[in-house]
This record gives structure tokens, sequence and C-alpha cells, in this order.
């Protein structure tokens, strides 16, 4: 057997398996789930800038308060078992067969781990903080500010160890080269996990968020694995897999939301993932449909605040395309084919850069 082999059974055969060890403990995920009803007691009543969320209630209100929040732990808890049972394995048996599938690697793979399970576990405060009675005082989890500080935290501690650690400083803009920003390297990576951060408003609809991460995370599975980081690529596509398996239980009728969570840990890994394969400035591309979630609510603001007047009937753009009466199992797929479409073009073009 072949490096290259090997290399490609063990991205898609860990991926394999990590699906079907979600696929397996999620009914009773979904049962604790429904058994102790950790869902929102009040459906939203206010859009983001303080006004009525009439258009929305009238979409969600009811299922918004009887869907269980904390789907995302099936991601974050099957990546962080996968990868710690392979570990282990490589220990106990480092001549075995089996601990030649470990990924857990200093260079590749712990950086990406930990802030996965960082994140993860701040948003699964912010869950807790809004099914339980102790929401309801403080305004139903932790607030935007609170939220925003812990995101920046993760990005700027992240940032200085890939600075001062690592001692990295060069980004690559496809077809114009390589460039050294020497410590600008930090704020900008502080800049791209909050903007990463903004795109977990995709957790919108039934299927959006699972299939949206999904084409993402396989997008930069190919990316690493195409610079040789086979560590770094099976990550990714322990992730994908995961969320193929969340996707099961997520399209409509959804059995649990992904929430915080989930979209937490996602979005601040998909950061770091990003800059350990140099990917930066394709990243826009390929988590084009986070961008365009994202792009709907600042134009909307805006729009409001200097036209006095609304552009989308209601955003992000996904319920605005429910309000003019799409239904919305047809806004999901399609919004998944626009991501895969989007997650290609970015993937050959940084092949090509």
């Amino acid at each position: 057997m072949t490096l290259l082999t090997f290399s490609v059974i063990k991205v898609l055969g860990i991926s394999a398996i990590a699906s079907l060890v979600a696929m397996l403990w999620a009914p009773f995920l979904i049962n604790f789930l429904y058994k102790h009803k950790l869902w929102k007691k009040e459906a939203r009543t206010k859009t983001i800038s303080g006004e009525d969320a009439v258009i929305f209630n009238n979409l969600h209100k009811e299922r918004e308060t009887k869907v269980p929040r904390m789907g995302g732990l099936l991601i974050f808890i099957t990546v962080v078992v996968v990868a710690l049972f392979f570990y282990l394995i490589s220990l106990l048996y480092p001549d075995s067969f089996l601990a030649k599938f470990n990924f857990l690697s200093r260079s590749q793979t712990w950086l990406p781990l930990f802030t996965l399970v960082a994140a993860s576990l701040c948003g699964l405060l912010d869950d807790i903080l809004v099914v339980s009675s102790l929401g309801s005082y403080i305004g139903g989890g932790l607030s935007f500010k609170k939220r925003l500080l812990l995101v920046a935290v993760i990005g700027l501690s992240a940032g200085i160890w890939f600075y001062a650690k690592l001692g990295w400083d060069v980004i690559s803009i496809p077809l114009l080269g390589q460039f050294s920003i020497g410590i600008f390297y930090v704020p900008l990576f502080l800049v791209v996990m909050i903007a990463c951060w903004a795109g977990g408003i995709v957790d919108g609809l039934d299927g959006l968020s699972g299939g949206t991460f999904a084409s993402i995370f396989g997008a930069f599975t190919i990316i690493a694995f195409s610079q040789g980081k086979v560590d770094l690529a099976t990550f990714c596509a322990v992730i994908t897999g995961t969320l193929f398996a969340f996707l099961w239980f997520n399209i409509p009728p959804a059995r649990f939301y992904m929430t915080e969570v989930g979209t937490l840990g996602l979005v601040t890994t998909l950061s770091v993932v990003a800059f350990l394969t140099d990917s930066v400035f394709v990243l826009p591309i390929i988590a084009g449909l986070l961008v365009l979630e994202v792009g709907s609510v600042i134009i909307q603001l805006l729009s409001k605040k200097f036209r006095k007047k609304k552009i989308f009937l209601s955003t992000p753009i996904h319920h605005h395309f429910e309000a003019i009466g799409w239904p919305a199992y047809k806004v999901t797929m399609r919004f998944w084919i626009i991501g895969i479409v989007l997650a290609i073009i970015g993937v050959v073009i940084k092949l090509i850069g």
C-alpha cells in the first residue's frame, strides 16, 4: 500500500467512522434534550435593531419554542471522542496498524482541536443560560458583547500563538504571491475570527447550517490534503462526517438545532484551519454563504439607518426568501447548492494560486 493510498483511506475512513459514531449516539442525545425540554421558553420578539420581529415570528414562533437547542453537542463530542480514541490507541499500541490512524499532531491539529473545545464550551454555557430559568434573568443567554469578547479572546490568543510561538507572519494572496505582514498577522487573525463568528447566523433553518458547514469543511479537507497536511485533512474530514450525521436529524422537520455550542465551535475552528492552510483570502469564497448571510444583515441595518426603510423583508437573507413565499426546504437546498459551488470555486482558486 502506497503512502498516498493509505492517506486517502485515513482521511475518508475516519470521517466515515465519525459519521457512524455520531449516528449511533444521536438518538440518546435527542431523547435527553426532549426529556429535559432544552429549548427556548419564549420565541425571539425583537430584531437586531430593536424593532418587533413580526415577520420572523409569523414564520418561526412555534418551531423555535418546541425544538431543542444544543444539537451541536453531537458534533463537538463526536470529534473529541474519535480524536482521543485513535490518540490513545497510538499511545497504548504504538506498533499496531490502528496507531497509524492517529491524527492528533502538535503541528497540525492540536490548535484547531483546542479551539473547537474552548469555543464549544463557551457556546454550551450560552445555550444552558438560554434554556434555564437563570437565562430569563440575564436576557436569555450571554449578551452580544460578552460573546464578542469571548470570541475576541480566543482569536487574539490563537493569533498570538501563530505569530509569537510558531513564527507565522506570511499570507498568500491567490495569483499575487506571498506577503510578510509582521505583527499585523495578529489583528488579521482577530478580524477573520470575528467575521466567521458573525457567520454563525446561518443556523436559522432546518438543515441549513449543517449543509453549509459540511461543504466548507469538506473544501478545507481537500486543501489540507493537497498541502500534505494529512492529519489536518483528517480533522476537517471528521468534522464533515459528523456534520452529515447531524444533518440526518436536522433536516426538516429538525429534531434539534445546532445553536451556539455548535456554531461557535465550528466558526472559530474554521478560522484556525484557514490560517493553518494559508487560505485566508479564499475563505470568503469557500464560506460565501456566511458572507451572504452577514452581508444581508449589515446592508439591512445601514438601509434602515440612512434610508429609513428595509431592503429585505427579514434578515438574515434566508428569512427574506421565506417571507416572499419560498418553502423553507427550498431555501435550504438551494443554499446548499450555492455553498457547494462556492466551495469548489474557492478550492480551485487556492490550488491554482
